[in-house]
Formats: C-alpha cells, sequence, structure tokens
C-alpha cells in the first residue's frame, strides 16, 4: 500500500505530538538541593532562576516594624543568591516584604511582588510589583525599580502569584479554597477565575498550599498545587481540571507554615521549603512535569 504525502504528514504530526507529550511524574524527581547557609531575616517563601547567569535567588518575606522618627517602615526582608549548582553568593536587602520572586523574561529581570498587592489588608509603602537589581557576578544588590503600584485585582493580601511570560498574565491563588485569579497587572480587575477541582484531586483547601500556585508552562499540565498533608504536587489545567499528581518523599516532613510560604517554581522544578535540613533548612527543587 503506497501513503500519499498527506498521509505521510499526518503521521509526522501525530509522532510530533506523541512524542511531545508531557508526562506527569509518579515520583517526583530531585532536580536540586539548596541547603540556606544563613538564617532567613523574616520567612522563607520562594525561588527563581535567571537563565542568563544561571543562579537562584531566595527571596524572605516579613512585614515592616512600624516606622518611627528614627526608620522608615522598610521591610528587613532579604533576597539570596546561590549558583546553579547552589553554593551561596551573597545576600541584600531591597527592603520589599516578598511574596513572589520570577524572572521576567520579556524584561529579563528579576522582580518580586509583595505582600498586599492588592491593599486588602489596607496601603502600605513599598507595595506592587519591582524589579531586583542583578549585578555581572550574579550579586544580588539593595537597588531596585518600579513595575506596577498595587491593585485590587490580586485578590487576597497574602497571594504570592506566578507568572506566565508568554501571555503576561499572573496566576493568584486564592486562601481558604480552590480560587486561581487571571491577572493582567495592567487591568484592575480580574481577567477570569479557575475553580481547581479539588473533588477529584481529593483534597480540601486546608490541605494543599494556601497561597501559592506555580504556573510550569507545559501545555494541559500548566498549574502546580502543593498538597502539603498528602506530601504530593497536583497538577490542573487552565480550566480547573485536575490532570495528576506527583509523590513527593515520604521521608519529607513538611509543616504548617508550608501551607503559607517557601514553595516556588522556576527552571522547571517546583521548589518546596524542608526545614527539618541543615542547620537554616534545604529548598528541594523537585521534577514534576517531563
Amino acid at each position: 500500500m503506497q501513503l500519499n504525502t498527506n498521509t505521510l504528514g499526518g503521521l509526522a504530526l501525530l509522532c510530533l505530538s506523541l512524542t511531545s507529550y508531557a508526562e506527569i511524574l509518579p515520583e517526583a524527581e530531585v532536580g536540586i538541593k539548596i541547603p540556606l547557609v544563613k538564617k532567613p531575616t523574616t520567612r522563607p517563601m520562594t525561588v527563581a532562576y535567571l537563565p542568563g547567569n544561571q543562579h537562584y535567588y531566595i527571596a524572605d518575606g516579613g512585614l515592616a516594624p512600624m516606622g518611627t522618627e528614627f526608620e522608615a517602615p522598610i521591610s528587613k526582608s532579604e533576597v539570596h543568591a546561590y549558583t546553579g549548582s547552589g553554593q551561596y553568593v551573597n545576600s541584600a536587602k531591597p527592603g520589599f516584604d516578598n511574596r513572589s520572586l520570577y524572572y521576567n523574561a520579556n524584561s529579563n529581570k528579576l522582580e518580586t511582588i509583595t505582600y498586599n498587592i492588592s491593599t486588602a489588608a489596607g496601603f502600605s509603602p513599598n507595595t506592587g510589583i519591582f524589579s531586583l537589581e542583578v549585578n555581572d557576578k550574579g550579586e544580588v544588590l539593595t537597588s531596585s525599580s518600579d513595575i506596577s503600584q498595587f491593585n485590587p485585582a490580586f485578590g487576597d493580601a497574602g497571594t504570592m502569584p506566578s507568572y506566565d511570560p508568554a501571555t503576561n498574565h499572573y496566576y493568584a491563588k486564592q486562601e481558604h479554597g480552590n480560587l486561581v485569579f487571571v491577572v493582567d497587572a495592567k487591568q484592575r480587575e480580574k481577567l477570569k477565575e479557575i475553580k481547581l477541582d479539588f473533588s477529584k484531586a481529593q483534597v480540601a483547601y486546608d490541605d494543599v498550599s494556601d497561597h501559592f500556585i506555580g504556573f510550569t508552562g507545559v501545555a494541559g499540565n500548566e498549574l502546580a498545587l502543593l498538597d502539603v498533608d498528602h506530601k504530593a504536587v497536583l497538577i490542573f489545567d487552565l480550566t480547573g481540571q485536575y490532570v495528576g499528581k506527583s509523590a513527593l518523599p515520604k521521608t519529607m516532613k513538611l509543616r504548617s507554615h508550608n501551607h503559607f510560604n517557601g514553595a516556588g517554581y522556576s527552571n522547571g522544578m517546583l521548589f518546596v521549603y524542608h526545614e527539618n535540613e541543615g542547620e537554616f533548612g534545604t529548598y528541594y527543587g523537585f521534577k514534576v512535569v517531563k
């Protein structure tokens, strides 16, 4: 039997689609471990990766002290730089209560989203989205630039939004539930809501990360949510449909704070803070989709 060119083309496309199909790993694979070499200044929040210098950046988050006539109400939280192999480089205090830290491929900048970006808890200084400066050695600096001021579209004060550079959209998980707001920072109202199918995933809202959901960039498996109580990573698509899960090591001892901080998604990995390992805790980077 002879195959015409249309049939051959169709077979080629089928083969391509099969080979490019994203697989959820039944058991998460450790891609990197980053032991913290100094005590977090406040709470260890999230992790970003800059592909240009192949460095990781870990942001602490904590409220600023009350201002006085001698001191401005600026957060003491630091951002810490590590090499691609997890070696400590330096720390700096840009002055933000960091909640999300991410690489923006459009601006080629390291950017941070602060606590209370929506001003749901009332207005406070240094609130919004900012870019952080990094030098040629990969060291994080104290200097920064404004990108966007407060925006009510982000919802909860404590949300830790993830960023999609292809659409320029943010995915902001709302606390105490299954809602994720899709946000364009240039608009003052959310674009839409995604309702995660917790019933199919067999979890309750208090089993999972309260403020963070990772954007993977993998079609059909875009959203990654840490299931703290069952030690797993749950994968959802952009309609909120549950796709599958990847189990974390049973030896990990996650604590109550893992519901609220110590998470991130960068360099193709979901990061989880493991407080029990090392003097100041260790960040695990898990590959959950390939």
